[in-house]
């Protein structure tokens, strides 16, 4: 691979990475602050809260329909690129205000039949429909290697977000008794309603910021080119709704299935600790928006598997550093992020969660080969594989395991992603991959990390010493490449 390339994919994935980090880091950052006593009622009521998130997942991917990833693959194909954008923001506009009107209309409905309060499915059908219209505009951005406009963006929406969160979590209450000014906009108990309206307003700003692409985008439909991209996108939209299965689908699972009086509170202890994984979840987010427009727009430059085989490298070997640091550091983490004891006795799922996010990373990874040769219904039966591993593992074991049985369950169902997609890519689309280094990585990682957590936790001689060692072995391999990359 190219020094010069390489150089180019760290540089837009830092950028992307960043304004893609920020957003998830909300999720992060708001962790220390639902879970400090006194914030929320209860730990149930942030189970409540994470249930809620658990749908928003689902049908962000719905009202997408895999129409982001076909963007980017007949952006790069098309030579007609003003049609391939007026095509997919026409589809997008429609089928998100249909959503939204037959939402609106059946809204008692949906919230009996997903048991939840209608007062929060109101706010969550606009902020879908505020979500779904930045989906093009966004994909437009990061296709013409505008980066700097998308991190600005995002990261507005993120400071939005919080900052109001911050405000009426923390802040209204006092001023409301100090001030009558704020008394007509404080309600007594509304703290969920509070985190859904401070969403709302962040995506709201988000499109107005976004409307001059709208501006711009000239209005012509080709329905040759809808009907082959919706063809391209629909295996794209299964295994999207099979990932987000995979991904949240356990809480659900969790309220439906646990004893009504504990099924909140373990759900709130779960997503709470989960959260500590996060550092994984970010660095893998981060590093596939970087390599996702990379993917198309090298793939018919000379020898393209041989940068795609570096690329996993340095995946690897990053995230089996991020892997043993924050599993050696995570009694120091704990009561930074997850603030209440309460919420500590899942600790447990801390390491599980992390290894199956580094699983799905590296999945993602090894899924250029069927996006590139436009076999994207692998990528569907792949993650419907994965999703019936986590709906069965669940529904089979949650009832006496909890908690513990959705978060093994998603390292299986992970773990078995990852094995297909390397053993189908060998047939369709092969790439010389260092398997003995990569799987010298996350050997000695996950090992490593094992120990650490589960015989040596809190004792940070040994913790510290194996990183220590653990860097030492991935500078001495990778020490050429490094001088290489600092000098340039």
């Amino acid at each position: 691979m190219s020094l010069g390339a390489l150089k180019t994919l760290f540089k837009q994935t830092f950028i992307y990475g960043l304004a893609t980090v920020l957003p998830r880091m909300l999720s992060f950052l708001l962790v220390p602050l639902y879970t400090t006593k006194g914030v929320l009622p209860s730990v149930a009521e942030y189970g409540k809260v994470s249930v809620i998130f658990s749908y928003f997942v689902l049908f962000n991917v719905v009202l997408a329909y895999g129409m982001e990833t076909a963007f980017f693959r007949f952006f790069n194909k098309e030579e007609d690129k003003a049609s391939v954008i007026g095509t997919s923001t026409i589809s997008l506009v429609i089928s998100s205000l249909g959503f939204f009107l037959i939402a609106l209309c059946f809204q008692n409905q949906i919230a009996n039949f997903i048991d939840i309060d209608v007062k929060y499915i109101v706010l969550v059908i606009w902020i879908l429909l505020l979500d779904a219209l930045v989906i093009i505009p966004f994909a437009w951005l990061r296709a013409t290697e505008k980066p700097m406009r998308y991190a600005v963006i995002k990261i507005t929406n993120v400071v939005i977000n919080l900052g109001l969160n911050i405000f009426f979590l923390l802040g209204l209450k006092g001023l409301a008794s100090d001030y009558n000014l704020f008394n007509t906009i404080y309600v007594p108990n509304f703290e969920v309603s509070y985190i859904f309206i401070a969403n709302l307003v962040a995506s709201a700003v988000t499109l107005l910021l976004m409307l001059s692409f709208y501006l711009k985008v000239k209005y012509t439909f080709n329905k040759s080119l809808w009907q082959t991209m919706f063809k391209y996108a629909f295996p794209v939209l299964v295994a999207g709704i099979a990932f987000s299965i995979n991904e949240t689908f356990d809480r659900i699972l969790l309220k439906e299935l646990l004893p009504e009086d504990i099924a909140e509170t373990h759900i709130g202890m779960y997503s709470a600790c989960y959260k500590i994984a996060l550092f994984m979840t970010l660095f893998a987010t981060a590093y596939r928006l970087g390599i996702e427009p990379f993917f198309f727009s090298h793939a018919k430059s000379e020898n393209p598997q041989r940068n795609y085989a570096r690329i996993l490298e340095f995946f690897v070997a990053l995230g089996s550093i991020i892997l043993l640091s924050v599993i050696v550091f995570v009694d120091v983490l704990k009561p930074i992020i997850v603030r209440d004891e309460a919420y500590w006795e899942a600790m447990w799922v801390v390491p599980v969660i992390l290894i199956a996010n580094f699983c799905l990373g590296i999945y993602h990874n090894l899924s250029v080969w069927y996006k590139i040769t436009d076999r994207t219904k692998f990528g569907a039966y792949i993650s419907i594989i994965g999703a019936i591993i986590t709906l069965f593992m669940n529904i089979l074991f949650i009832q006496t395991y909890s908690y513990k049985a959705s978060a093994i369950a998603t390292l299986c169902a992970y773990a078995t992603m990852m094995g297909l997609s390397y053993f189908y890519g060998r047939k369709y689309y092969p790439i010389p991959y260092n398997m003995k280094k990569i799987l010298g990585y996350l050997g000695l990682s996950i090992g490593l990390s094992v120990l650490s957590f589960y015989q040596f936790r809190a004792n940070y001689i040994i913790g510290i010493s194996m990183l220590i060692v653990f860097l030492g072995i991935v500078f001495f391999s990778e020490k050429n490449q490094i001088k290489q990359l600092l000098k340039r």
